[in-house]
């Protein structure tokens, strides 16, 4: 069963006790969930062959009413997350720098329903490495601003340089909810030999993209139809390549990517695409 499954059902079983009214918010928990997951997996860094650092403390940045309906719940709430990061990170054989927080603050920028993710690396007292093993040096030397990926180790006599790391996050707003700047995405291009696959998933439903551009929309004209009236005759379009990108078609109600309002955004592997009432995952993946 994967991770952000059992958090679903360790959530469930509180529902009619301290977390009834976490799920009539406009964020759901388990969203918030995948958004930590997704943090890890763009921020995780590889300091040797086998250790990849990921950040360990979290800031979910939610709007005014939702961050008033979550917030008597945050401690709570925070250490289910903290718990959900915990299993993600052994199951992807991740480590961490120090103990893990997921922290809730009120953005007035954010309209109900949106959220973000800002995440950094801080080196605690306790080695929380997952197998155990020497812990890092802390990560000195810069401001310790959220989204900072951790310091690389020193590297050995003679051994060539590190690759330089990404900017820092106070450079680029890189969490849920933002896009992906270029230089920061991992490449998605095919390995030599294969090529890329893609598709979306709407309702449990999968549709193949076999073509370059895929249209989404009310009419049965669009590539796929989407019976729903919040959304437009032909709402939107999807530009598979490297990477992906998703642009609005001039739609009356608009798209939401991963979160954000946007006329145009970049998809990567799992990106939730909010048109209308109806979510539609992206995915692609090699082979």
């Amino acid at each position: 069963m994967g991770v952000l499954k059992k958090f679903e059902q360790r959530l469930e079983g509180l529902v009619n006790g301290t977390f009834a009214k976490v799920f009539k918010s406009e964020v759901q928990p388990v969203e918030i969930a995948g958004a930590l997951q997704r943090e890890c997996d763009n921020n995780a860094t590889i300091w040797n062959r086998d250790r990849t650092v990921v950040p360990n403390d979290f800031i979910v940045e939610l709007s005014a009413p939702d961050f008033e309906r979550l917030s008597p719940y945050s401690g709570q709430l925070g250490d289910e997350l903290a718990g959900m990061v915990r299993d993600y990170a052994k199951q992807q054989r991740y480590s961490f720098m120090g103990p893990i927080k997921v922290h809730l603050e009120k953005a007035e920028d954010l309209d109900t329903g949106l959220y973000r993710v800002r995440s950094r690396t801080l080196a605690g007292s306790t080695d929380q490495q997952l197998g155990g093993g020497p812990q890092g040096p802390p990560a000195a030397g810069r401001p310790g601003g959220y989204g900072y990926p951790p310091a690389a180790p020193p590297a050995p006599a003679g051994a060539p340089p590190m690759p330089s790391a990404p900017p820092p996050g106070g450079a680029r707003p890189g969490g849920y909810g933002y896009p992906q700047p270029a230089g920061g995405q991992r490449p998605t291009a095919p390995a030599a030999g294969g090529r890329t696959r893609y598709w979306i998933e709407i309702n449990g439903t999968r549709h193949q993209i076999s073509r370059a551009t895929l249209v989404l929309g009310r009419s049965t004209e669009a590539d796929v139809r989407i019976d729903d009236p919040g959304v437009s005759r032909r709402h939107c379009e999807i530009r598979t390549g490297t990477p992906s990108t998703i642009q609005d078609l001039g739609s009356t109600n608009g798209i939401v990517v991963d979160g954000q309002h946007t006329t145009r955004a970049t998809l990567r592997d799992g990106s939730r695409i909010v048109v209308g009432s109806t979510t539609v995952i992206y995915r692609q993946a090699e082979g």
